[in-house]
Protein backbone atom coordinates (compact mmCIF):
# COMPACT_ATOMS: atom_id res chain seq x y z
CA UNK A 1 0.00 0.00 0.00
CA UNK A 2 1.50 3.38 -0.98
CA UNK A 3 1.72 6.41 1.27
CA UNK A 4 -1.13 8.17 -0.52
CA UNK A 5 -3.54 5.29 0.14
CA UNK A 6 -2.48 5.09 3.78
CA UNK A 7 -3.20 8.79 4.34
CA UNK A 8 -6.57 8.42 2.63
CA UNK A 9 -7.54 5.53 4.92
CA UNK A 10 -6.44 7.47 8.00
CA UNK A 11 -8.64 10.40 6.95
CA UNK A 12 -11.62 8.06 6.53
CA UNK A 13 -11.02 6.59 9.98
CA UNK A 14 -10.77 10.07 11.50
CA UNK A 15 -14.05 11.17 9.87
CA UNK A 16 -15.77 7.96 11.01
CA UNK A 17 -14.56 8.46 14.60
CA UNK A 18 -15.72 12.09 14.59
CA UNK A 19 -19.19 11.01 13.44
CA UNK A 20 -19.30 8.40 16.21
CA UNK A 21 -18.24 11.02 18.76
CA UNK A 22 -20.99 13.37 17.57
CA UNK A 23 -23.54 10.56 17.82
CA UNK A 24 -22.38 9.68 21.33
CA UNK A 25 -22.49 13.34 22.37
CA UNK A 26 -26.03 13.83 21.09
CA UNK A 27 -27.16 10.64 22.86
CA UNK A 28 -25.46 11.78 26.06
CA UNK A 29 -27.12 15.21 25.91
CA UNK A 30 -30.57 13.70 25.36
CA UNK A 31 -30.05 11.20 28.18
CA UNK A 32 -28.88 13.88 30.58
CA UNK A 33 -31.85 16.06 29.64
CA UNK A 34 -34.32 13.27 30.36
CA UNK A 35 -32.77 12.48 33.73
CA UNK A 36 -32.30 16.12 34.74
CA UNK A 37 -35.95 16.89 33.99
CA UNK A 38 -37.04 14.44 36.67
CA UNK A 39 -38.12 11.83 34.10
CA UNK A 40 -40.93 14.16 32.97
CA UNK A 41 -40.22 13.66 29.29
CA UNK A 42 -39.92 9.91 29.69
CA UNK A 43 -43.09 9.83 31.76
CA UNK A 44 -45.02 11.89 29.19
CA UNK A 45 -43.89 9.59 26.39
CA UNK A 46 -45.02 6.45 28.20
CA UNK A 47 -48.21 8.17 29.36
CA UNK A 48 -49.00 9.08 25.74
CA UNK A 49 -48.40 5.50 24.63
CA UNK A 50 -50.50 4.03 27.44
CA UNK A 51 -53.42 6.37 26.71
CA UNK A 52 -53.52 5.65 22.99
CA UNK A 53 -56.74 3.71 22.31
CA UNK A 54 -56.56 0.16 20.95
CA UNK A 55 -59.05 -2.33 19.56
CA UNK A 56 -58.89 -4.11 22.92
CA UNK A 57 -60.03 -0.89 24.60
CA UNK A 58 -62.87 -0.62 22.09
CA UNK A 59 -64.11 -4.17 22.69
CA UNK A 60 -63.89 -3.65 26.45
CA UNK A 61 -66.00 -0.49 26.21
CA UNK A 62 -68.54 -2.20 23.95
CA UNK A 63 -68.86 -5.23 26.20
CA UNK A 64 -69.31 -3.02 29.26
CA UNK A 65 -71.96 -0.68 27.85
CA UNK A 66 -73.75 -2.50 25.03
CA UNK A 67 -76.74 -3.41 27.20
CA UNK A 68 -77.24 0.24 28.20
CA UNK A 69 -77.18 1.24 24.53
CA UNK A 70 -79.73 -1.45 23.65
CA UNK A 71 -82.03 -0.55 26.54
CA UNK A 72 -81.93 3.12 25.53
CA UNK A 73 -82.60 2.17 21.90
CA UNK A 74 -85.85 0.47 22.91
CA UNK A 75 -86.79 3.38 25.15
CA UNK A 76 -85.92 6.27 22.80
CA UNK A 77 -85.55 4.92 19.27
CA UNK A 78 -81.87 5.86 18.94
CA UNK A 79 -79.90 3.03 17.28
CA UNK A 80 -77.66 1.20 19.76
CA UNK A 81 -74.94 1.23 17.11
CA UNK A 82 -74.95 5.03 16.99
CA UNK A 83 -75.00 5.38 20.77
CA UNK A 84 -72.02 3.04 21.13
CA UNK A 85 -70.14 4.68 18.26
CA UNK A 86 -70.63 8.07 19.87
CA UNK A 87 -69.58 6.68 23.23
CA UNK A 88 -66.39 5.22 21.76
CA UNK A 89 -65.60 8.42 19.92
CA UNK A 90 -66.39 10.92 22.66
CA UNK A 91 -64.59 8.97 25.43
CA UNK A 92 -61.59 8.09 23.25
CA UNK A 93 -62.39 4.42 23.81
CA UNK A 94 -62.87 4.96 27.54
CA UNK A 95 -59.67 6.91 28.10
CA UNK A 96 -60.77 10.55 28.15
CA UNK A 97 -60.60 12.72 31.23
CA UNK A 98 -64.28 13.64 30.84
CA UNK A 99 -65.21 9.96 30.92
CA UNK A 100 -62.98 9.07 33.85
CA UNK A 101 -63.71 12.07 36.08
CA UNK A 102 -67.26 13.05 35.14
CA UNK A 103 -68.87 9.87 33.80
CA UNK A 104 -69.69 11.89 30.68
CA UNK A 105 -69.78 9.44 27.75
CA UNK A 106 -71.09 11.76 25.05
CA UNK A 107 -69.34 15.11 25.46
CA UNK A 108 -72.57 16.91 26.32
CA UNK A 109 -71.97 20.42 27.63
CA UNK A 110 -74.03 22.08 30.35
CA UNK A 111 -76.28 24.36 28.30
CA UNK A 112 -78.15 27.16 30.07
CA UNK A 113 -80.84 24.89 31.48
CA UNK A 114 -78.63 22.24 33.11
CA UNK A 115 -79.10 22.15 36.89
CA UNK A 116 -77.06 19.03 37.64
CA UNK A 117 -73.43 18.58 38.63
CA UNK A 118 -70.83 20.20 36.37
CA UNK A 119 -67.27 19.55 35.33
CA UNK A 120 -64.93 22.15 33.84
CA UNK A 121 -61.96 21.66 31.55
CA UNK A 122 -60.53 23.26 28.41
CA UNK A 123 -62.05 21.85 25.25
CA UNK A 124 -62.89 24.11 22.31
CA UNK A 125 -64.51 27.23 23.80
CA UNK A 126 -62.65 30.52 23.42
CA UNK A 127 -63.12 34.03 24.81
CA UNK A 128 -63.44 37.17 22.68
CA UNK A 129 -59.67 37.41 22.40
CA UNK A 130 -59.47 33.90 21.00
CA UNK A 131 -57.95 32.39 24.13
CA UNK A 132 -58.99 28.86 25.04
CA UNK A 133 -61.13 28.84 28.17
CA UNK A 134 -62.68 26.15 30.33
CA UNK A 135 -65.90 24.63 29.06
CA UNK A 136 -68.76 23.52 31.28
CA UNK A 137 -69.67 19.85 30.87
CA UNK A 138 -72.36 17.79 32.51
CA UNK A 139 -71.17 15.43 35.20
CA UNK A 140 -73.00 12.23 36.14
CA UNK A 141 -73.05 9.85 39.06
CA UNK A 142 -73.04 6.79 36.81
CA UNK A 143 -72.74 5.56 33.24
CA UNK A 144 -76.48 4.82 33.29
CA UNK A 145 -77.24 8.48 34.06
CA UNK A 146 -75.03 9.57 31.15
CA UNK A 147 -76.70 7.18 28.71
CA UNK A 148 -80.20 8.19 29.81
CA UNK A 149 -79.37 11.89 29.55
CA UNK A 150 -77.88 11.38 26.08
CA UNK A 151 -81.17 9.87 24.90
CA UNK A 152 -83.23 12.59 26.58
CA UNK A 153 -80.97 15.28 25.12
CA UNK A 154 -81.61 14.09 21.57
CA UNK A 155 -85.30 13.30 22.09
CA UNK A 156 -86.16 16.61 23.77
CA UNK A 157 -84.05 19.01 21.67
CA UNK A 158 -86.14 20.36 18.76
CA UNK A 159 -83.22 20.67 16.37
CA UNK A 160 -82.59 16.91 16.63
CA UNK A 161 -86.21 16.02 15.83
CA UNK A 162 -85.40 15.16 12.20
CA UNK A 163 -83.19 12.28 13.35
CA UNK A 164 -86.20 10.29 14.48
CA UNK A 165 -87.52 10.16 10.93
CA UNK A 166 -84.78 7.62 10.18
CA UNK A 167 -85.23 3.94 10.86
CA UNK A 168 -83.61 2.32 13.85
CA UNK A 169 -81.35 0.31 11.54
CA UNK A 170 -80.32 3.24 9.34
CA UNK A 171 -77.16 4.12 11.24
CA UNK A 172 -75.55 5.93 8.31
CA UNK A 173 -78.40 8.44 8.09
CA UNK A 174 -78.24 8.89 11.86
CA UNK A 175 -74.51 9.59 11.69
CA UNK A 176 -74.88 12.18 8.95
CA UNK A 177 -77.96 13.60 10.65
CA UNK A 178 -76.11 14.17 13.92
CA UNK A 179 -73.41 16.10 12.08
CA UNK A 180 -75.98 18.10 10.11
CA UNK A 181 -77.90 18.97 13.28
CA UNK A 182 -74.73 20.32 14.87
CA UNK A 183 -73.82 17.64 17.41
CA UNK A 184 -70.12 18.10 16.59
CA UNK A 185 -67.98 20.62 14.71
CA UNK A 186 -65.64 18.00 13.24
CA UNK A 187 -66.42 17.89 9.48
CA UNK A 188 -65.63 14.15 9.46
CA UNK A 189 -67.76 13.32 12.51
CA UNK A 190 -70.33 11.26 10.59
CA UNK A 191 -67.67 9.22 8.80
CA UNK A 192 -65.85 8.54 12.08
CA UNK A 193 -69.06 7.18 13.61
CA UNK A 194 -69.80 5.03 10.56
CA UNK A 195 -66.25 3.70 10.58
CA UNK A 196 -66.64 2.59 14.20
CA UNK A 197 -69.99 0.93 13.50
CA UNK A 198 -68.48 -1.03 10.61
CA UNK A 199 -65.18 -1.82 12.30
CA UNK A 200 -66.72 -3.18 15.48
CA UNK A 201 -69.95 -4.58 13.98
CA UNK A 202 -72.04 -2.32 16.17
CA UNK A 203 -75.09 -2.60 13.94
CA UNK A 204 -75.61 -6.13 15.27
CA UNK A 205 -76.91 -4.51 18.46
CA UNK A 206 -79.66 -2.73 16.51
CA UNK A 207 -81.25 -6.18 16.11
CA UNK A 208 -81.13 -7.07 19.81
CA UNK A 209 -84.12 -7.52 22.08
CA UNK A 210 -84.48 -5.36 25.16
CA UNK A 211 -82.22 -6.92 27.85
CA UNK A 212 -84.83 -5.90 30.43
CA UNK A 213 -87.27 -8.36 28.85
CA UNK A 214 -85.02 -11.33 28.26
Amino acid sequence: MNRKSTLKNKKKQAVSWNIKKIGISVFTIITLFIFSSGFSLKTDIFKSISESPTDADAWEYIERYKDLAIIEMHRSGIPASITLAQGLHETNFGKSRLYKEANNHFGIKCKSYWVGTTFYYKDDDKDKAGTLIESCFRSYGSALASYVDHSNFLVNSPHYASLFEYGRKDYESWAHGLKKCGYATDPNYAYKLIDKVNRYYLNQFDEEMNPMKR
